[in-house]
């Protein structure tokens, strides 16, 4: 068995891409927690660049970690002649930062948006309002828009992942060899280039044409179909073909057509959002972007996964680092950007010096944060590290750098 390396490097520069673009949500006209005193539309088109795939490609890898991480519970409970703990432990990993990120990371979001964006506008302090935001006061209104308190804010990715994994585990106690086969037939079924190109595009296609306007995204959890049909099936779609080497081959010939077909469709999609910004489009064009969506979001994923398997750098130290940093810096990331944006403000700073310093100040201190974190046995937990060990190999493991697959065969690409 091998580590699948190109797939820790991509969730490793997902997770770091999700840095850029919550920069980048400050300076848009898109509504954030915040906005930029000098926000416009120039930088909406390369927003647009990532904004169908991004998350999908993170529940897509997710799925295949969670294949891996099931598959070395099962061996360790054979090894040790026990049960299979799984669900246990991969709960503990996500639901302890969850929680604790939604009571200390995300309140100062939260703040800040009431601050800025609250009609009469606040002046009691931040202590008074993480009290209000605590007892779930739900007073702080505009109008008939009032902020849901507590919230999960950038953190809803780590409850649908749990979630997820929660109706995978049913799905595997219910059926565990019908699962077994339905991988199988999907990796025989997506094993040529066009298949595992058109296929899950025209499913992400579909879900936007059939929902995306009556549930729109909300990142709520119980009303969110729309992306509930999206996210879940790609994450599905990573925990059965992860050791599915035809689906993987496929997916590296075909990543030079997705690069073309991403690259098209997004300047077909971008154009159309630039034109259409204060103007309803016509219906059947309205329709035949939400179509060409689906295709972008998949086509996407294909080049990245593919150029990925065909050219990431194996491990070493900065992997290994990265990967255990990846986490905490993610439930870090955005809080210091709403942070540091609002404390800058009164420097007044160009955006073309503002949004790069912020980039910066960011990694700069979501990586120092993990540096503290990483070191504190109380904190470890709360960031979803594993607790220290005895011993030098202390912080060796990440449970999300799990990808392994069978060694590669001269025929099986490279």
């Amino acid at each position: 068995m091998t580590r699948r390396h190109d797939l820790d490097w991509v969730r490793v520069l997902a997770f770091g891409l999700l840095v850029l673009y919550h920069v980048g949500m400050y300076y848009v006209t898109w509504d954030w927690h915040i906005n930029s005193p000098a926000a416009g539309p120039a930088l909406e088109p390369f927003m647009m660049l990532s904004s169908p795939w991004r998350l999908s490609l993170l529940f897509l890898v997710s799925g295949v970690a969670t294949a891996f991480l099931l598959a070395r519970a099962r061996r360790d409970a054979a090894a040790a002649n026990g049960r299979v703990r799984f669900l246990g432990p991969r709960s503990w990993r996500l639901l302890v930062p969850l929680a604790f990120g939604m009571l200390v990371v995300v309140p100062p979001q939260s703040y800040y948006e009431v601050v800025e964006k609250l009609p009469s506008g606040y002046h009691d302090g931040y202590l008074a309002f993480w009290g209000r935001y605590l007892a779930g006061d739900g007073s702080f209104c505009r109008g008939d828009d009032c902020l849901v308190l507590p919230t999960w804010n950038h953190l809803w990715f780590v409850a649908y992942l749990w979630v997820y994994t929660v109706a995978l585990w049913l799905l595997l106690r219910l059926a565990p060899e019908a699962t077994e086969r339905a991988g199988a037939r999907l990796d025989a079924l997506l094993a040529s280039a066009p298949a595992v190109l058109l296929l899950p595009a025209l499913w992400l296609a579909a879900a936007r044409l059939l929902l995306v306007g009556r549930f729109g995204s909300t990142h709520a959890l119980v009303d969110d179909w729309y992306n509930h049909a999206q996210y879940f099936p790609v994450f599905l779609l990573g925990f059965l073909v992860a050791r599915g080497e035809a689906t993987w081959a496929a997916i590296e010939r075909a990543r030079w057509p997705a690069l073309w077909l991403w690259l098209g469709s997004w300047v077909a999609i971008a154009g159309y959002f630039r034109i259409y910004a204060e103007a309803d489009p016509p219906q059947a064009l309205r329709l035949a972007v939400r179509g060409l969506w689906g295709l972008d979001q998949w086509c996407a994923i294909v080049a990245i996964l593919g150029f990925a398997r065909r050219c990431a750098p194996g491990d070493g130290p900065a992997l290994r680092y990265l990967s255990q940093a990846v986490f905490p810096v993610y439930i870090l990331h955005q809080t210091l950007t709403v942070l540091l944006a609002w404390h800058l403000r009164p420097l007044a700073l160009p955006p073309l010096l503002e949004a790069p310093l912020l980039v910066v100040l960011t990694f700069a201190l979501a990586f120092a944060g993990y540096e503290s974190i990483r070191r504190v046995p109380l904190l470890r937990p709360l960031f979803g590290l594993k607790r220290l060990a005895p011993g030098p190999a202390a912080a060796a493991g990440d449970p999300e750098r799990g990808h392994r697959q069978a060694p590669r065969t001269a025929s099986g690409g490279g």
